[in-house]
Order: structure tokens, then sequence, then C-alpha cells
């Protein structure tokens, strides 16, 4: 009974957020709470969600003090030298831009945390999104892909966790996997430059000047319309002819059309180069904080929460000594520490409910308890293949702890060495991303201003796909 109630929990929530009638934030929380009293568990109900909210509150600590850091240095000018090169590949071709928008989160995403790669992807691309109307669930969806590819490096955390589950060097799980992580990774290039080429077709193609060009008509347009009377100006501006309208989803893409809130200035470069905030004198002191950062994150000096709650706050105090500069730019962040961190306690409510009923165990249990006898030589296939499904609709943690031991034992009974068993369970990574338990996608889809479930409903079917190609590759390279 738990294991059919759990997938029915999971299915139920997919299908709201999808369908837009309740918001992630409603859904996380309510759906298990109903769920747990549905399962006769209701006066429990307290404990779990406590208990989920502790072991998600360092996370939501690191993510808060995350966002503000990384938003500093976004501010001061750290990135733009990437952010140029990518931009000047890009021009004004839609298929530029998404080809740009999967390498910069690919080349971001070495520092193996996905918040960092998410805000400065998307800070740098919005604008040229919204300038160019092109759809923003093609941007969030190719970014977690390639950040999901890319986040199997040893420090990206899967890959960790697997090696400390069954006991196996990092080294020796990852190094064998990169050609096939390779594979995958041209495949998100790959799907970029088609799914670019539809944007381009829908669009056009326009040169920088005459983007430009058009974006100063058409508000000069609009601001003669509404000189003449307020109602014109309103007309003008849901007429879709000024930089108010909304873009249109590209074919298939089920793309939201959120309100263009572009200030004036983007222009098509992205990060505005002349704000106020850039700090060109301190660019190499905050190059090495940085580096120093994740030096520090990679080799475990400190929890991650401590070393972003001192990064954040060294961050702050160098490059804005003065008070009323620094709680601006904390204001300037909230809104985004506000939703994520809010997203991640709402998260432990779900997988509080999920653990603590056991309904987790039952569906794992009930998965691996189906495997075919005849399927025990190929477990590393079969790994492989739950690991998409299952690190979607559970924590890494859940799953490199709880699953993958039984897996690898099973394998080990058929002959099947444990690290193939570990290189298999990466391959779901691109999906995982995107799963409403990791509290990075929230950050994405926050700052890309797109609907959990627009982005759910797009990027599921790519990210599975490219999670086979993995797969796929590493049989044919016989990694596994």
């Amino acid at each position: 009974m738990l294991t059919i109630l759990g997938f029915v929990m999971i299915a139920t929530f997919l299908v709201l957020i999808m369908l837009k009638k309740m918001s992630p934030i409603a859904a996380l929380v309510l759906i298990p709470a109903l769920f747990c009293v549905l399962v006769g568990k209701g006066a429990h109900l307290g404990d779990y969600v406590v208990e989920g909210v502790s072991d998600l509150a360092p996370t939501a600590a690191m993510l808060m003090f995350a966002i503000i850091y990384f938003g500093v240095m976004i501010d001061v000018g750290l990135f733009d030298p990437v952010v140029r090169g990518i931009l000047r590949f890009c021009k004004a071709d839609p298929m530029r831009i998404v080809v740009g928008t999967a390498v910069l989160a690919a080349i971001v995403s070495l520092d193996g945390d996905g918040s960092t790669t998410f805000m400065i992807t998307v800070s740098a691309m919005y604008p040229l999104y919204k300038r160019l109307k092109m759809s923003l669930v093609v941007m969030t969806g190719v970014a977690a892909m390639a950040n999901g590819v890319m986040n199997t490096l040893p420090w990206g955390g899967p890959t960790a966790r697997a090696a400390t589950a069954l006991k196996v060097d990092a080294g020796d799980i990852f190094v064998p996997m990169i050609p096939a992580l390779a594979v995958g990774l041209l495949f998100v290039l790959l799907l970029a430059y088609v799914l670019g080429v539809r944007e381009r077709r829908r669009l056009g193609v326009l040169t920088l000047d005459q983007a430009l060009a058009e974006d100063k008509q058409a508000e000069t347009e609009t601001a003669l319309v509404g000189a003449g009377t307020g109602k014109g100006a309103a007309d003008a501006r849901g007429s879709g002819t000024g930089r108010g309208s909304a873009p249109a989803g590209g074919p298939g893409t089920g793309a939201p059309a959120p309100q263009d809130d572009t200030e004036p200035g983007d222009g098509l470069y992205g990060i505005d180069p002349d704000r106020p905030t850039l700090r060109p004198k301190l660019y190499w002191f905050n190059a090495l904080l940085t580096a120093v950062l994740l030096t520090a994150m990679i080799m475990e000096w400190l929890p991650i929460p401590v070393l972003f709650l001192l990064g954040a706050a060294l961050a702050l105090t160098v490059n804005f000594p003065h008070m009323p500069d620094q709680k601006a730019r904390i204001a300037a962040h909230a809104e985004n520490v506000l939703n994520v961190s809010g997203m991640v306690f709402a998260a432990a409510v779900f997988t509080g409910v999920l653990q603590g009923t056991g309904m987790v165990d039952h569906m794992a249990a009930w998965l691996v308890g189906n495997i075919p006898d005849g399927m025990g030589p190929h477990m590393a296939l079969v790994t492989g293949v739950l690991s998409i499904p299952l690190t979607y609709f559970m924590s890494n943690d859940g799953f490199y702890f709880g699953i993958l031991p039984v897996l690898a034992e099973a394998g080990q009974a058929h002959g099947v060495s444990t690290l193939e068993i570990a290189r298999a369970s990466i391959v779901g990574q691109p999906l995982h991303m995107s799963s409403p338990l990791v509290p990075a996608v929230y950050v994405l889809v926050g700052m890309a201003k797109v609907e959990f479930g627009d982005h759910t409903r797009f990027v599921v079917k790519w990210a599975a796909l490219t999670c086979l190609v993995v797969l796929g590759a590493a049989v044919l390279f016989g990694i596994v």
C-alpha cells in the first residue's frame, strides 16, 4: 500500500504543478501532508516535517549566502569577461544564443555548484532572451541539462556520494566515465543547436544595431501613443509592438509569457556594462577570494554553509564598505533568497513525509524486487536505467546511500563489479538537476521568471534522452 501511495503522491504533485493547478510551494506542503494522513500517520506529521527541515536547513543556509555572494560577484563585474566572450559569439542570432547558454552553463558548472551556474547563466543571458522574445524555457532547459552533465564532477556531489556509499575511489568512478560524459555534453550542445535553429526560424536573425533600433522605435511609438491618452498607452503596451510585450513560446516548448521587466540600458549585452556597482579596481581581489572559496569548498576546509556565510560577509564589506550600499545589495538579491529558501523548506515537507512514512523505502524495494533474475549479469545497465527516475523522484542522498548499495550487492552476486555499478549510477544527473527536490532549480526558474511546471513539461523528455545517450555511450565504450 505504501508503495502505491508513494507513486500516487509523486504523480499527483507533478500533474498539479504542470497543469498550474497549484504553486510549487503549496503542492510541496499540502500534498504530502494529505498523503501522510491517508497512510494513517497524520499524528507524526510534525515530526516528519521537523526532521525534513533539520536535514535541509544547512542546504537552505548555503543557498541563501551563496546567492548573496555570487550576486555580489556578478554586481561587481567578476564574471563580465567570460560573459562578454560568450555574448560576442552569440550576437543577436537565436541559434548562437541557445548554444552560448549551454557553453556558459557548462563552463561555470566547473565549480560544482548548480546555484552558482544558474545565477551567472541567467544573469548573462536573460536580457538577450527577453529583448529578442525568445522562449525562456529553452534557456532554463538547456542550462539545467548542461549543468546536469557537469554535475558528475568528483566535487559536484553525486560521484562523491557514490564513492562514499560503495567505498571506492571517486577518481576510479569519474575518470573512466569521461568519454561517455563528453558524448552527453556534445549531445546537449547538439540539442541546443537544434532548439536554437527552431527559435531562429520563428524569430529570424537581427544584427545588434537592428535589434536595438527596433527596440528604440517601439519605445518611441509607445511614448507617442501614451502622450495622447492613458488608454492608448495601455493599448500600445498590450499590443505586442513595444518592449512590454511578452515573449511567445517556441513551438511545442510550453513557454510561459511573463511580463517583460527588462530595464532600460540592458541592451543586447547581457549584464549592463555601465552599472554603478562595478568595482574594477577590486577585480583581482574578488577573483582571488572566489578561487580561495571554491578551493576551500572542494578541500572541505569548513562546512559549505559556513564558507559562503564568511565569503558573503567579506565580499560585502570589501566591495561596499558603506552600510547603505551593503543594505542595497542585500535588498537587490532578497527576492531570490526568499524564493529559494521558501522552496527548500517546502521541499523539506515532501522529503520528510516520503522518508518518515517509509514510502520511499517501499518504492525502492518494489523496484529492486521486480528486476528479473535474467537481468542479474546486466545490473550495471539496470542501475543506469533506474538512476534516471529514482534520482528525479528522490534526493541524491536517498538514492546513493539507500538504493545504490542494494543494487551493488545484487550486481556482485552476478559478477558485476562495484565500480561498474557506481559509474552507471551517475548517468541520471541531467534529469536530476530539474527535480522538484533540487533546491538549485528554483534559483534557475525564479531568476528566469519561468513557471516550474512549464520548465518541467519542457525539459523532462530532453533531459531523460540525454541520460540515455550517456548510458548508451558508456555501454558502447565498455565502461559499464
